[in-house]
Formats: structure tokens, sequence, C-alpha cells
């Protein structure tokens, strides 16, 4: 690390160079071929992916994406004149525009059930000539400002369906505006110097932006969800930023101490460089423990998010390298540079609040770490009540024209309508077409059946399908026990006797399938996850005890975000204040993807927090000094970039996407949680408790591990002699204890 950046500093204008065309050029190259994102949660093997393919196969006419127009009066009736030919002139004025496949009217002959029974409400079927991710958003934009050309005079109309849902209005780039402004202003007030306070968001802006342009390539090489680049800015940001934060601030440390520029950036790379690469590392392999799931969809999300973090990391440690050496001496404050020249280096001793705090934990570690303890388990409970399922257009903001489109097709028509399900078969003579047509009726009389159509035959004959309404919404548990009753006790009896294989589809059957593949496979993933990061540590830090909390640790944390995401979305508790609509049930895919990010975050602090204290421990050997002294050292600079993560996150609530507003407050609620609780009480309180013991590790592992270096070269020689060492001797040298205050450490 160090050699890289001695080549860094000499050659800076190169590296930022070099960095800059990079930049511009995946940018270029991604605006050149443009993008292909595809949100496919079809998961193999399932009842609704098979469903959906035989119906693609037998009806193709009915592959493109359908959505709807409604319209309401609120006196008189959708049948008067004057409104029917308002509106038969909008809707054939639709089926005229490019995109446009075929439109279906009220007001045709086969349209009466489109009409609600009190005579208010009425709604068209739009289908594409494409699934919604190949529908170009000024194709849709185009219907939405057809049909809404024609509202007034007592007539609402609205929009709904994945394609208009293209149009809806989001917060463009507010949310990253936000989150760098902020952080800007924590990392001017933590430095006092702009110069220096402006490098780590350079360095965070140049690598997630060459991420941001190659994720946009990645998806014309696999399937990448659309929320993807979003959540790779994402994390990105915050962890780019606390990144770099880490290093500029070593490097000031050591400017302080009187290191020339050149000694201290060498110097900060060289130590909390590799802090930075091994978080990193953990965050990676934290993201890419989804691939063990084998789901195409979120295989493109950990790869597109890991490549973000790799970019990140390998610009704190090549880009701000010579950023700093561009800067020179204005990395300090005038008043910092000011008192260097009168008094000479001195040394960065922890003083004010961090010493004071260091010592409160260090007296009171088992009352302290029963209430932060009590304060995890408390925000966790919620985790308990978990509901995985369907969040569709009824939990979009009540502005929206896709919320007020589903809630006059909820009145008008039944909650039911906004989710039908799809059931389809393959047909093979009389005898199934006969059991078809008994189970029709069949059909109509079950439990939380509202209506069923018809059955329908393709061309051929040899493939059918019945669409049946629901009596409940698409997210409602009582429409997944519809599926499971359909699938287990309905559908069976009917196919005895006969050559049929009736699939039920639809958006609450694919639903829930794909949270059961999920869920199926989360225990081995977390246990994965969980192993992988361990083992790092484990490797690192020489030590069972250190790994062991940190996935206590993070499991806690993780809980405890979840918990106050159940609390928000799912519970409801303030979403409609927040602009995030209504509560509704958790995505299926959003555990896993927030159990990698997470947990690959809470590592991070746990290696800067720890790494100091290790630091520490190899030249003392002394664990109650180790522990002090690390927390009083890096406290503050965890609690700065704690504020700036959680900043960066919160703000992309803003986004006015619903799932990248659950990543950002479940992130920042985690590293919250994390720095303010666990990092900087819990775990030091309980390694006050533990001694000794947090750094045992038998000799025979000791001996057979690989090593992985996170301290500096001088630490790890220091760790060898203290190896050496007989197992007595440690004892003694961890018994005499130096009592001496955090102060007598040098910076």
């Amino acid at each position: 690390m160090a050699a890289l950046a001695r080549w860094c500093v000499r050659h800076r204008l190169v590296a930022v160079v070099v960095w800059l065309l990079a930049f511009g050029g995946v940018t270029a190259a991604a605006a050149v071929t443009g993008s292909a994102y595809s949100n496919d949660y079809e998961a193999s093997g399932t009842e609704s992916g098979a469903a959906t393919k035989l119906l693609q196969r037998g009806f193709p006419g009915l592959g493109g994406d359908s959505d709807t127009v409604v319209w309401h009066v609120t006196s008189g009736s959708v049948r008067a004149a004057a409104v029917e030919q308002t509106m038969t002139g909008a809707l054939d004025k639709i089926a005229d525009l490019p995109g446009v496949a075929s439109v279906s009217s009220p007001y045709d002959g086969q349209g009466a059930g489109r009409i609600s029974a009190d005579g208010h409400t009425a709604y068209a079927a739009i289908t594409f000539d494409h699934g919604a991710e190949d529908i170009k958003k000024s194709e849709a934009e185009a219907v939405v400002h057809t049909a809404k050309a024609v509202a007034g005079d007592g007539l609402q109309v609205e929009l709904g369906g994945s394609a208009v849902a293209l149009t809806e209005s989001a917060g463009g780039h507010t949310a990253e505006i936000v989150g760098v402004a902020v952080a800007a202003v924590v990392l001017f007030l933590a430095f006092g110097s702009l110069a220096a306070s402006v490098l780590p968001i350079a360095t965070a802006l140049v690598g997630v932006g060459t991420a941001y342009a190659g994720i946009g390539l990645l998806g014309h090489a696999m399937t990448v969800a659309d929320f993807a680049p979003m959540l790779g800015m994402l994390i990105g940001l915050g962890v780019g930023i606390d990144y770099a934060l880490f290093i500029v601030t070593r490097h000031r440390r050591g400017l302080k101490r009187g290191l020339s520029v050149t000694e201290a950036v060498t110097n900060a790379v060289a130590t909390t460089g590799r802090a930075v690469v091994f978080a990193g590392a953990t965050v990676c392999i934290a993201l890419l423990g989804m691939l063990i799931l084998r789901l195409g969809f979120l295989n493109g999300v950990a790869i597109a998010a890991s490549l973000t973090v790799v970019l990140t990391v390998a610009a704190s440690v090549t880009l701000l390298p010579a950023l700093l050496s561009l800067i020179g001496m204005r990395a300090l404050s005038r008043r910092e540079r000011r008192r260097l020249a009168e008094h000479g280096p001195q040394p960065e001793l922890p003083t004010g609040f961090a010493h004071r705090w260091s010592a409160f934990v260090e007296r009171h570690p088992k009352v302290l770490g029963v209430v932060a303890l009590a304060v995890m388990t408390l925000l966790a409970l919620p985790t308990l009540s978990l509901q995985l399922g369907t969040s569709d257009q009824g939990n979009d903001p009540k502005t929206s024209t896709t919320r007020q489109a589903y809630d006059l097709l909820a009145d008008g028509f039944g909650p039911g309508v906004n989710g039908p399900l799809t059931l389809v078969t393959h047909v093979d003579g009389a005898e199934d077409k006969l059991a078809l047509d008994n189970l029709d009726a069949t059909i109509r009389i079950t439990e939380g059946v509202a209506s069923v159509t018809p059955v329908t035959y393709n061309g051929g004959g040899d493939t059918a399908y019945f669409t049946i309404v629901p009596t409940s919404e698409p997210q409602s548990k009582k429409t997944s026990d519809l599926v499971d009753r359909l699938r287990t006790e309905v559908l069976p009896r009917a196919e005895t006797g006969t050559t049929l294989d009736i699939q039920v589809g639809g958006v609450t059957a694919s639903y829930d399938d794909f949270a059961a593949v999920i869920v199926g496979k989360l225990p081995l993933f977390v246990g994965v996850v969980i192993g992988l990061g361990c083992l790092l540590l484990l490797m690192a830090f020489r030590s069972i005890g250190i790994p062991v909390k940190a996935a206590a640790m993070n499991v806690a944390a993780v809980a405890a975000a979840f918990g106050i995401v159940v609390a928000i979305f799912q519970w409801g508790w303030g979403s409609e204040l927040l602009g995030l609509g209504r509560a509704g049930p958790i995505e299926p895919f959003l555990p896993v993807i927030m159990v990698s990010v997470l947990f690959g975050l809470s590592m991070d602090y746990q290696v800067f927090l720890v790494s100091r204290m290790y630091e520490e421990w190899l030249e003392t050997g002394d664990n109650r000094r180790a522990v002090r002294v690390g927390l009083a050292e890096t406290s503050r600079v965890i609690n700065s970039a704690a504020v700036i993560m959680i900043s960066v996150f919160l703000a992309f609530v803003l986004s006015g996407d619903r799932v990248i507003a659950m990543f950002g407050i479940a992130l920042a609620s985690a590293v919250a949680l994390d720095a303010f609780v666990l990092r900087t009480l819990l775990v030091p309180a309980l390694m006050h408790l533990l001694g000794g013991a947090n750094w045992w590790l038998p000799r025979w592992l000791d001996q057979r591990l690989p090593r992985i270096s996170i301290e500096p070269p001088e630490s790890r020689a220091a760790h060898a002699r203290l190896a050496a060492a007989t197992d007595a001797e440690v004892a003694d040298v961890l018994a005499e204890g130096d009592q001496r205050d955090v102060r007598d450490t040098t910076g």
C-alpha cells in the first residue's frame, strides 16, 4: 500500500487524468448504448413463472404490458352522451399512438363489465406492443398526456399500470444533491479546511459516477433491475465519502506530527488505507453472497453494487493520495498551519468529549452494555411481524395518478380488480374442455372469488385461461390464501381424470412464489455471508472473540433496522407524512439485498474501531488501554463518518421511489445504531468485560491461518514478538495492566 501511495504522489497528474478519462469514457459509452434495465422477478421453477410462459406461448397478443385509463364522475353517469363522446375520442387517439397495440373500451359490445354498478366509474384497457421494461418513457408519456387532456368539468381521468409508472415524477437528482451538500457541511466543520473537505466528496463522486455509468453498460450483458444504479449510488456515496474521510483524517494527523506531505500521504494509505481496502472487501463479500441464491434478478443487483464499492475503494487509495499531494499543507486549516509554524509538531491527543466518553465506558461497562442491548432489542421487535408480499400502486403517494387510478378501481369495482389471478393450462381433447367448462362454476362459488371470466381458448384450441378477480386487494393475506386454496383444493379436484395441469399466475401468485423461494434460501445465504465475514476478521485480527462479537453486532444492527422499516412501511407509522404512500408489505427481494448491504456496512465501523485497538494491543499487550485508546481516538471520526452516511442515505427518501426509500431508511437506521449504540457503546463495554480474552486465539490455529494484514508493518513486527511469547508471559503482561490515562498515548 505504501508503494502504491508513493507512486500516486510522484505521478499525481497521471493518476488524476487516468481517473477522469475512465469516468468520461465509461459515461460516453453508456450514453451511446443507452440503458437496458429489467425488473424480472420471476424465479425459475415456480408455478406462477410456468403460468406466465404458457400464457405467452398460447396467446402471444397478451405478451405486451397492459395498463388502464380510469375515469370517474361525481354526479351523473359515465354512460352520459357527453362523457362517452369525450372518452371515446380520447381512447381513439390513444389507439393511434406509437407503441400501443390495442385499446379495449367499456363502450363497445363486450365492455359492460368495465362500468361500475353505480355508473360513476369506468375504465379501458390499453395493451402495449412490448413489456413495461421495453416501453419508451416518451410513449407512455404520450398516453398519459392524451388521456389527461380531456379531464375537467366534473370528469376525473387517472391512469395506472407499469408503463404509466414510468412517467411518475421522481425526485430527480435532488436526493444526491442534498446528501452531498450535508456531507460537505459536516466535513468542513470537522476539518476547518475547504480543500480537505472537498477531496472526499470529489473522490467519491468520481468513483460513483464511473460505477453509475458502468452499471448502465452492465445491463446489456445481464439482467439488472432499474433501481440498481440508484442503489449503487446510495451505497457508493455513503461508503466512498466515509473511506476518503478516514484517510484524510489520518493524513492530517501526520501533518500535525511534523511529517512531510509525501510521508503523511504514504503513512495514511499504508495504515488507514489498508483498513479501507479490508472494509470494502467485506462489503463486496456480503453483496456477492446474493449470488448463491441463483436468482438472475438479484445477480445483477449484487454485481452492480459490488462494482460501485470496488471503484470507490480504488478511488480512495489512488485518486485521493494524488489529490492530497496536490493541495499540500492546505489539508490543514489556516489556524492549524499557523500553530504548526509557531509551535512545531505536536501529537494530536484525544481530549474533550471523546476522551471523557471513553473513560466513562471503561468505568461502567455493565450498565452501559445492558442499556445498549435493551435499545437494540426494543427496536428489533417489529421484525418478528415482517410480512413479505406485493407492494403495488396502492402504496404510491396519494397525489400520484397511479394511486388515484388504483383507488378509483377499488372503490368502483372492488379491491381485487387491481390484481386479478390467471389460471392457465394446456388443453388436450374434449374431456379437458368439458372439465374446464365445469370448473367455471366451481370457481365462482369458491371463497375469496368475486368474479371469473368464461374460459378463453387460443386459436389452436390447445391452451386456455381464466381470469379471476378476488374479493380482496392483491397485497392482502386473503388473496394469498385464495391462491393456496386454488392450488391445493379446487384445481386438483378439477384435474382428476383429465390431462389438465392448471397453473395459477398473476401478481399475488408471482410475488408469493418469489418470496417462498427467497425465504427458503435465506438461512443458507445469511450463514454464508456471516461465515465469510467472520473468517476474514479471524485472519485479520488473530482472535476468535472479535469476529464472534462482530457477527452478533451485525445481526443486531440488521434486526433493528428491519424493525424500523417494518414500523414505517408495513405498519404505516409516518409513511404518508414522508410521502412514501400507505402501509403495505415488504417486497420479497428487499430482505436479501438489505441483509447484504447492512452486513457489509456494519463491518466497516468494526474494522476501523478494532483496527486502532489492535494496533495499541500489539504495542502494549494491555486490553484496557487498547480499548480505551481505540475508542477515544476513533469515536470522533466514526461519528463524523456516521453523520455523513446517515445524511446521504436519508436524502434518498426524496427520490420518490418506495423501494429506494426503504433502502435509505434501513441503511440510515442501521448506520446510526451501529455507530452510536453498538460500536461506541456496546462493543467497547463488552471488550472491557472480556479483558484479554478478546485477543485469544489457539496457537495451533494461529500457525495454520493465512495472514491478512490490516496493521502497518511496524505493528506486524510487534505482533510477531507478542505471538512468540509463551501463554504464561502473555498472561503476566495482561495481569500487570497499564493504568496510564488515555492521553498518555500519542496520536
